[in-house]
């Protein structure tokens, strides 16, 4: 068996992903991501597939501060604070970003978007919540695999600043 390069390592994430891990030094995190043959693609269904809480399934959303993508990496079990990501950012405006905007900055589709190993490099905010597991799970480049990392490192690793920015309960 040879090994020569992205194609013939067998993985269940992405290869352009795979190849992200292995240059930030990050190779064994391929071999541990797990490709399932239902969808991942939402917080819910990535927690069903993998049967963890929801809220250890770490969402990689990407927004548009007036203009510019930014990324915000949140639990799966809350939602986005827009005013808060605004106030954050000293933004006028924050807005979802639409699915092309998503694709050409992370070079992944809505559903499959991993924290870190885009096409081009985004601000990124992560909201403290992830901080409170031992492991998250997060998409692995296509809307059928995951990985799992220690919150803290995956913080790290995607250059995140750390904030406060889900929904508050009512």
């Amino acid at each position: 068996m040879t090994t020569t390069d992205d194609a013939s390592e067998s993985t269940a994430a992405h290869p352009r992903f795979a190849a992200a891990l292995r240059e930030l030094g990050l190779g064994d995190l391929a071999a541990r991501a797990r490709r399932f043959p239902e969808a991942t693609r939402t917080a819910t269904e990535a927690a069903a597939a993998i049967g963890c809480e929801l809220s250890q399934i770490c969402k990689s959303l990407i927004f548009a501060a007036d203009g510019v993508p930014v990324l915000v990496l949140m639990d799966g079990a809350s939602r986005v604070d827009l005013d808060r990501v605004r106030e954050e950012l000293g933004a006028e405006k924050v807005t979802r970003a639409k699915a092309d905007v998503v694709r050409e900055t992370t070079g992944y589709a809505i559903g499959g978007v991993p924290p870190f190993g885009h096409r081009t490099r985004t601000r990124v905010l992560a909201d403290r919540s992830l901080l409170g597991h031992e492991t998250v799970w997060a998409a692995a480049g296509t809307p059928y695999a995951v990985f799992p990392m220690e919150p803290k490192e995956l913080v790290a690793t995607a250059g995140a600043t750390l904030v406060d920015v889900r929904e508050r309960s009512a």
